[in-house]
Parts: C-alpha cells; sequence; structure tokens
C-alpha cells in the first residue's frame, strides 16, 4: 500500500457551538449521519465531539484530493468507532466512487479536541495508478 494523499484541518469549537445553535436541528442533520449524531449526543461535550468530526470531514476530503467537487456531501463522509473506540472512515456515495477511482482501499484518520480547537489527520492509502507509478519512477 502506498499513500495517495494526506489531510488536516483545524476547527474552532466555537464556530461549531455557533452553527448548532443558529441552525440547530438542521444543520447537524445535513452534516452529519444519524451515527455520528447519536455518538456526538451522547456526549458531556457534545460540540467537541461535532467539532472533531467537522476536522475529520475536511481532512479526508484533503486526502481524497477533492475538496467539495463531485457532488460529495457532508454525509457522503462518516466517521464511526471501533470496538476500541478509535475512530474509523466509512465513505458512501460520490465519496466512495471518488476513493474507488482513486484506488483507495483505506483511509485512516486521527482526532483530537480541547475545549476550543479540534484537529483531525487523515492519510489515504491504496494501490496507485499506473500513471501515478510511472512518475514516481521518473
Amino acid at each position: 500500500m502506498n499513500v495517495i494523499g494526506i489531510g488536516t484541518d483545524l476547527c474552532d469549537c466555537d464556530r461549531i457551538a455557533r452553527m448548532i445553535e443558529r441552525h440547530q436541528g438542521e444543520f447537524v442533520s445535513r452534516v452529519f449521519t444519524q451515527s455520528e449524531i447519536e455518538y456526538c449526543g451522547e456526549r458531556k461535550a457534545f460540540v467537541e465531539h461535532y467539532s472533531g468530526r467537522w476536522a475529520a470531514k475536511e481532512a479526508i476530503l484533503k486526502a481524497l484530493g477533492t475538496g467539495w467537487a463531485r457532488g460529495i456531501k457532508w454525509t457522503d463522509l462518516e466517521i464511526i468507532n471501533s470496538p476500541s473506540g478509535a475512530p474509523v472512515v466509512v465513505l458512501h456515495n460520490m465519496a466512495k466512487t471518488v476513493s474507488e477511482e482513486q484506488r483507495i482501499c483505506e483511509i485512516k484518520i486521527s482526532i483530537s479536541h480541547t475545549s476550543t480547537q479540534a484537529i483531525a489527520f487523515a492519510i489515504a492509502t491504496g494501490v496507485p495508478s499506473m500513471g501515478h507509478l510511472n512518475s514516481e519512477i521518473d
């Protein structure tokens, strides 16, 4: 496996708190999947957890190399937790299609937060395309 892309994002928790307060359910349901809403909503520090997932989604988009192009929606990117509690990336719809086109097999994510900021780092690994291999050889 080779690294296909990397991404990182830093998020201000106060910004996410204002978005939640201002737009309430509309913001949350537009950005987060039902499982993310359930996970974050159960936490005492729910704003920090939403902020961490926001940062993770931004980092994943950077690792994919697409940004918000190609019709990717917020909910096409999902962060779930493994039984150990580690965050796991699940791609849906257009995000999944883009990752398959790029021959990405896995995206690893690391998320951390304080009461004021959240940060995430994503690494997309996979099998590079022939064009990508040729540029590495040159």
